[in-house]
């Protein structure tokens, strides 16, 4: 625009100037207009335009600065000689050097002398064009001189449009031709918009909404301002209305006008503010986007369709030692190394084309040593969805990668380890139904490995079992704390051609990805089930021997109608049915009676042998009659010649007559005794040291007696450790509990033969909870005393 309106300018500047040469009127002077551009204005305007039109060339070379510089300096120099001689009112002789001038009307002008405002202007044109041509300098000092130009042509335009000479020269000085007017508006917007992307053409000139907001407001004070002020003078010229009424009307015209412009201005603004506002948005999206992608650990990037970088994270400098400024706006092929480049450019290229997003695994090599990483390349597009740009994240799955070797190697080995274990093994989910199995499974069911995947594990089950058999694989999976256990009663398998034969299944679990994977064992133990039945016939007819055995050594004790007894023998679980506990009831004369209980440590048949030793021996010794510390002592030297032997008993006389007790004990526990009145006890005796502790040979601990009284009925509890031993709980407080529940059966109850029976039996309930499980013998022993009854001797 500036270079045009320049051009313009030096066509009016040469066509005045070759009516001057040609002698031209026309040329020289605009039809309509009272004076004549003279030959130095012609010469100034000309300079000056062709000054302009070169600085506006976009790339100034060194000529045409010689060239604009020159020039401008004519017209300055024009400018100011003619200033200086209005100033000093003396001739240079400059007025009428190229032309002689014939255009003078009056004698008061000055032949061939440039107009005071013309001079003004070419000074001002001058210094536009000098400070133009020094790109140094601001652009203001070229904007500003010109937009002076600008006014000083204007206000010749106006005084020929308004009919207002006095617009047209300074004062009573010669006035300005109106062709130099209009080229010296060109010559303004020229100087204006020579450097239009700097200083306040800038502004103007700018591509934003600001730029043509400015535009709008600039076109309108040029164009309504005149045109209402010619409005009005023609209404007064037509004497439509008076001076007050046009200078009012020409106040409205500029309010309103001015109104408008400052709503559409307002327009505008709200247009720009809104604009701001998204691209404020669109900022913060971007540094979003960016602090995503900074704080993303893969590597980022965003090219445009061309393959330049737009848009990198911090992980890609990293990775490639390179800054953020020194990738941005470069292809790959000057970022990455030549083979990586043309690669990645290939496989962009193979996306747009193919217009959905990527992915491949690739191995580069890096400074550090190879990585594998994953790409995955898509397209960003717009609204119309046309690809505007590529996106690839990149991410280092060097890891991964190894860990999936290392896995496919385990899943190896697993199989590897699955087909050579030697029994059948499959492997099935929460419901049951078989993921895999080995090849053991063909020979144990005959059916295929491959057959057997994706079926029920139940179908490898008899049908009338298959319900029993789920109802346990269900209610393993049911336990919160599940451990491996192995199953071999109840459990058949199925063969292929319908025979069924028992199995062994070991049962294990695996809880990995919110998935139960559960292992099958299973084993064929037919021969194992033959042998166990053979055993169990050998064990059982054994057991039947024993059991004959320990009542043939241990007796029946005898049954005195004067004195109820109860008894309650147990056999160990662990041995077969055979013990060292021992007891008997030996009558002394018509109103005493021996009782004793003894207990040989150790179990199985060594120990029922001692046992049957011992009873023969304490029985025949009570029968002579001899106090219970001299049949003590018999029996230490008895046991005494016994290897390696310990014994603990107790042995106690009842006299009926007396109503007392003598005892005496050899290690054994205490006898508790439940008077009618007061609660049970135990009696008071001194507790000796087992049988066999005593060296025959050396210093031995005597065994003593003590006697206390019994009253008429009252009950005797005598018992070995297998009824009150227990791991884990304490012995005196498991005699504790054998006191209370006596005291609680018995208490207030005659000690007859069916009462005590009853209590024998509550008692072992209470401290045998699981009889089954006990692991030594138990006996206990209930004596009643009853109460004398009327005329009976022993009263």
């Amino acid at each position: 625009m500036a270079r045009s309106a320049a051009l313009l300018a030096v066509v009016l500047g040469a066509s005045a100037l070759s009516g001057w040469i040609f002698g031209i009127e026309v040329l020289r002077r605009v039809p309509g207009g009272d004076a004549a551009m003279n030959a130095n204005t012609a010469l100034g305007l000309l300079a000056l335009g062709i000054s302009l039109f070169a600085v506006a060339h976009r790339s100034l070379t060194p000529w045409m600065t010689v060239v604009a510089r020159a020039a401008g300096t004519l017209a300055l120099l024009i400018g100011g000689f003619s200033a200086v001689e209005y100033a000093t009112g003396a001739s240079l002789g400059i007025d009428q050097l190229l032309f002689r001038d014939d255009t003078a009307a009056m004698a008061s002008q000055l032949p061939g002398r440039v107009a005071s405002n013309t001079a003004a202007a070419l000074i001002a044109g001058g210094a536009a064009a000098l400070c133009a041509s020094t790109p140094r300098l601001p652009a203001w000092t070229s904007q500003v001189p010109g937009l002076a130009v600008l006014t000083l042509g204007m206000l010749r335009l106006y005084g020929f449009a308004y009919a207002v000479p006095e617009l047209e020269r300074f004062g009573a000085y010669k006035g300005m031709a109106l062709n130099t007017g209009m080229a010296l508006v060109l010559l303004g917007f020229a100087a204006f918009l020579a450097r239009p992307e700097r200083g306040p053409a800038g502004l103007l000139m700018n591509a934003g909404t600001t730029g043509a907001l400015g535009r709008r407001l600039f076109a309108t004070v040029l164009v309504v301002p005149p045109l209402l002020g010619g409005l009005v003078l023609a209404g007064e010229d037509a004497r439509l209305f008076g001076g007050r009424l046009g200078t009012a009307l020409l106040v409205c015209g500029h309010v309103a006008v001015f109104t408008t412009v400052i709503f559409a201005t307002l327009v505008v603004g709200r247009r720009v503010e809104l604009a701001h506002a998204r691209a404020e948005w669109q900022v913060r999206q971007n540094e979003l986007v960016q602090a995503f992608m900074d704080h993303t650990p893969a590597v980022v990037f965003i090219k445009d369709l061309d393959g330049r970088f737009l848009a990198v994270n911090t992980t890609f400098e990293n990775i490639l030692g390179l800054s953020r400024e020194r990738v941005l706006g470069r292809r790959d092929r000057d970022v990455l190394p030549p083979g990586l480049a043309h690669q990645t450019r290939a496989a962009e290229l193979a996306m747009l084309a193919e217009g959905a997003p990527t992915q491949r695994e690739e191995l580069i090599v890096l400074p550090g040593g190879p990585r594998d990483f994953l790409t995955s390349l898509f397209p960003l597009k717009t609204a119309s969805g046309t690809p505007y740009a590529v996106c690839g994240v990149t991410t280092d799955i060097t890891d991964r990668v190894a860990a999936q070797r290392e896995v496919r190697r385990t899943n190896r080995r697993f199989l590897a380890l699955l087909e050579s274990a030697p029994d059948a093994l499959l492997i099935t989910d929460g419901r049951g139904v078989i993921l895999m199995a080995n090849a053991q499974v063909r020979k144990l069911f005959g059916r295929s490995p491959a057959d057997l995947v994706g079926t029920p594990v139940v179908d490898l089950v008899p049908a009338p079992r298959r319900r029993a058999h789920s109802a346990l694989l269900r209610a393993y999976l049911r336990q919160a704390d599940r451990k491996p256990i192995v199953l071999d009663r109840g459990l058949y398998g199925l063969r292929g051609d319908g025979g069924e034969f028992p199995v062994e299944v070991s049962v294990s679990d695996l809880h990995a990805e919110e998935e139960t994977q559960v292992f099958l064992t299973v084993r064929d133990i037919t021969e194992r089930r033959s042998v166990e039945a053979e055993r169990a016939e050998r064990y059982e007819e054994h057991r039947r021997i024993a059991y004959t055995l320990q009542h043939s050594l241990m007796g029946e004790p005898s049954a005195l109608p004067h004195l109820p007894a109860a008894h309650r023998y147990l056999a160990s679980v662990k041995d077969p049915g055979v013990g060292g506990d021992w007891f008997d009831i030996i009558p002394l004369d018509a109103h005493r009676t021996g009782v004793v209980v003894g207990d040989v440590m150790g179990r199985g048949l060594e120990a029922a042998a001692v046992m049957g030793q011992m009873r023969a021996a304490s029985h025949a010794l009570a029968r002579t009659d001899v106090a219970p510390s001299r049949l003590m002592t018999g029996l230490d030297a008895f046991v005494a010649d016994l290897a390696d032997q310990l014994v603990t008993c107790v042995y106690l006389v009842v006299d009926q007559s007396t109503h007392e007790v003598t005892v005496c004990s050899a290690g054994h526990l205490p006898v508790i005794a439940l008077p009618p009145e007061g609660p049970a006890r135990t009696l008071r005796a001194p507790v000796g040291v087992p049988l066999g502790v005593n060296d025959p040979c050396g210093a031995v601990v005597p065994f003593r007696q003590a006697t206390g009284p019994v009253p008429p009925g009252s009950t005797l509890a005598l018992y070995t450790d297998g009824l009150v031993e227990r791991p884990g709980t304490d012995i005196e407080a498991q005699i504790d509990t054998l006191a209370r529940t006596l005291d609680s059966a018995l208490k207030g109850v005659s000690a007859d033969q069916r009462s005590l029976d009853q209590t024998a039996d509550l008692l072992i309930k209470t401290l045998l909870p699981d009889p089954a499980a006990h692991d030594d013998d138990v006996t206990l022993l209930l004596i009643g005393l009853p109460l004398p009854k009327e005329g009976d001797a022993r009263a």
